[in-house]
């Protein structure tokens, strides 16, 4: 067998999955982001797909298999080509030798809809769900965390088809209770929750989380189980502001509090008394520059996602399609638009169009967006479009207009209410996502053209629904719930094997003898096995043993004198001595209760 363990952390991995996966010879790293799935990981692959395949195919799904090659021309159809190889940059693309444009599948909507177009002609073939389980690209800008956030993954991707919302949803519910036995099957603690449709779109969308502490995202959750959602989507009640100690209106000298923490020093206020003014600038794919100034509480967060969002809706009215970037800008950006110097640190909602020295690149007046925590504030404390002055005791409608755009795009944090039940507060879990789905509605069909004739015979655009998980993803995520300082605790259904034999001393005839027996007898059995014969000193196995995670370890030992063996469970590290006629017998029982 290909076996190769290391004893130290591999110097580039930083999280202790992505290490172990490492150090037990499961994967191995062939360049930045990309990966060689090991013997042992194949097989661990190979479970999840099984287990995923037969939930999928429970619900009535069909797998198939689709080309990673896709033409550009799909891609241009439903206008995300510029997006995803430009503005988000994460598809690889390449031209042909018959200077074809191609790029290498993130996702499959173009494709699965191009294929819907083609035959789907009648309401009396839907619903429709296909799927596959298909290696996908994206060109990550910081590949990192080994099978996580990789260049090359495995993920099961499925596309449903609908004549109406009601069959979308039904379909959604299904793929819902599909997830959940996925996770559940292959042995994870999950939580399902709200979340953001990010670049593929569409409505309603729910992430499959695996709770664990190196999770890439951050979960908001209630006790009382009726609220989860990823930060990024995550709405909750902010705490109550205080109210302001001012009464009157007036300008007050402020020197050297450009943040917000030393003009409430400075001022002896609450920062939820405070309108903040932060800047943003965003570029849409026709090349106009937009200058954004968001009004928000002192004391909030603006989210990106949920800011992004709200700019995207406005791209029509700039004469664009959608969002390329969004930043803060620095001192170097600004320069190519300020007519003159901003009072950075001392905005106010009311700064003049006047700082923007527009050109035919930059839109000449701000785009001022309010959260609603700002607007519901009285005698506000603010920037006075100064450098070193702030003014106190401000209103809306008096000495500032309210700005017509009210938003919500502050940050939930842990400690905010639930908007359910404000007795409720949000508490934080990380996460890894596993799997979405999503509601796409008719935003590829109705780009692409994909239609069928109703019962009335017109031609409607079909209704879509998007459902990925990630199986290689999910397949560390289970390394990264589930392991100690010895090693991997592989969940049963997902192990490579159920059981490792491991022989002390391979010099002793009899222990060879018993171990081979077993071997034999157990995989007859149905329970894989492996059968540690290396001529290396007991201790050496076992450490191994532990390291890969296998579930049970078989000792022929001392015990055997007394025609027993030693098995010792590899998540509890109970051990016992079991007569070898019982080893089979036993190890089936507790395999079938946990699997």
């Amino acid at each position: 067998m290909l076996f190769v363990t290391l004893r130290d952390d591999p110097a580039d991995a930083e999280i202790p999955s992505h290490k172990l996966l490492l150090r037990a010879g499961y994967i191995r790293r062939i360049g930045s982001g990309l990966y060689a799935y090991l013997p042992l990981m194949w097989r661990v692959l190979q479970k999840v797909s099984q287990i995923v395949r037969e939930e999928m195919n429970a619900t009535g799904a069909q797998e198939c298999l689709l080309p990673q090659l896709q033409p550009a021309d799909l891609w241009k159809e439903s206008e995300r080509w510029d997006t995803y190889t430009k503005a988000e940059g994460i598809m690889f693309s390449l031209i042909d030798r018959r200077e074809q444009q191609l790029g290498l599948g993130p996702t499959h909507e173009e494709v699965i809809t191009a294929i819907a177009r083609d035959m789907i002609r009648s309401y009396r073939q839907l619903p429709l769900n296909l799927y596959q389980i298909q290696t996908k690209f994206r060109d990550e800008i910081r590949p990192r965390f080994g099978l996580m956030r990789g260049r090359e993954f495995i993920m099961k991707d499925a596309y449903s088809f609908h004549a109406d919302e009601a069959s979308l949803k039904e379909t959604y519910q299904d793929m819902y209770k599909a997830y959940s036995n996925i996770l559940r099957r292959s042995g994870l603690a999950f939580r399902a929750v709200e979340a953001d449709s990010g670049a593929i779109g569409g409505s309603g969308s729910t992430e499959f989380m695996v709770l664990a502490e190196a999770g890439e995202d951050e979960v908001l959750y209630t006790e009382d189980g009726k609220y989860a959602a990823n930060v990024e989507k995550a709405v909750s009640l902010p705490i109550d502001a205080e109210t302001s100690r001012f009464t009157t209106y007036e300008k007050r000298d402020t020197p050297g509090t450009e943040t917000i923490e030393k003009v409430c020093q400075l001022l002896n206020c609450s920062p939820t008394q405070l309108v903040k003014n932060v800047l943003y600038q965003t570029v849409y794919d026709n090349g106009i520059t937009v200058l954004v100034l968001i009004s928000i509480r002192g004391d909030q967060e603006v989210n990106e996602v949920k800011l992004q969002n709200e700019l995207t809706k406005l791209a029509p009215e700039y004469g664009a399609k959608t969002i390329i970037s969004l930043n803060v800008p620095n001192v170097e950006a600004q320069q190519a638009w300020t007519a003159k110097s901003l009072p950075l640190g001392y905005i106010a909602p009311d700064i003049a169009d006047e700082y923007i020295n527009a050109n035919k690149q930059i839109h000449p007046k701000f785009l001022r967006l309010v959260d609603q925590t700002a607007v519901d504030l009285k005698n506000f404390v603010t920037g006075a479009n100064e450098a070193g002055y702030h003014v106190v005791g401000a209103n809306w409608g008096e000495q500032f207009t309210v700005p017509s755009r009210i938003v919500d795009i502050r940050k939930a944090r842990p400690g905010d209410r639930a908007i359910h039940n404000p007795e409720q507060t949000l508490f934080s879990a990380r996460g890894i996502e596993a799997g979405h789905i999503f509601q796409l509605g008719t935003k590829y069909s109705q780009a692409m053209g994909a239609t069928y004739t109703n019962e009335q015979g017109e031609e409607k655009p079909l209704l879509m629904g998007c459902f990925g998980v990630g199986v290689s993803r999910l397949a560390q995520a289970a390394v990264e719930q589930s392991y100690d300082k010895d090693g991997i605790i592989w969940p049963v259904a997902i192990a490579p094997y159920h059981a490792i034999i491991t022989i002390p001393n391979i010099k002793d005839a009899q222990q060879i003898e018993i171990a081979q027996k077993l071997y034999t007898e157990l995989n007859q059995a149905g329970i894989e096995t492996l059968l540690d014969d290396r001529d290396e000193r007991a201790g050496v196995k076992f450490k191994d043993a532990d390291l890969i995670g296998i579930p049970y370890r078989i000792v022929t030992g001392r015990a055997i004198a007394n025609g027993k063996v030693e098995v010792v469970e590899r998540a509890t590290r109970n051990s016992q001595e079991i007569v070898i006629e019982e080893v089979t017998t036993t190890l089936k029982q507790w395999i079938t209760a946990q699997g």
